[in-house]
């Protein structure tokens, strides 16, 4: 497992539940198209609540499945990060990507 400090690049990733890639959800195969490539780390978060360039608002409250925002952040090295760029972006047909630098504090393997 690599460890680094300093300066990364956090890759925030939105798209909705529904979005897919092939069969399968668009964000269980980002997640392992970063796992595959030995990206540093990934989470998704789901959204209770968001709009896109259509301005239509999906909540919790109005059970639209699968409108749900999720999103996809990713940290490593701005290089690493721009090795996967291009897959990325054959996987999607909408969404936002936004990229900022990020200062790492620590990122440790836990030793049970």
């Amino acid at each position: 497992m690599r460890t680094f400090e300093g300066e990364q690049v956090l890759m925030r990733i939105f798209v909705r539940q529904r979005d897919r890639w092939g069969h399968r959800p668009l964000y269980l195969a980002l997640i392992e198209l970063f796992r595959r490539e030995g990206v540093a780390g990934a989470t998704v978060l789901q959204g209770v609540a968001g709009f896109g360039a259509d301005s239509v608002l999906h909540t919790m409250r109005l059970f639209r499945l699968g409108e749900l925002p999720l999103i996809i952040e990713v940290v490593d090295s701005e290089d690493h990060i721009n090795k996967v760029r291009a897959q990325i972006d054959s996987m999607m047909s909408s969404g936002l990507i936004t990229m900022q630098n990020v200062r790492v504090i620590r990122y440790n393997k836990t030793r049970a």
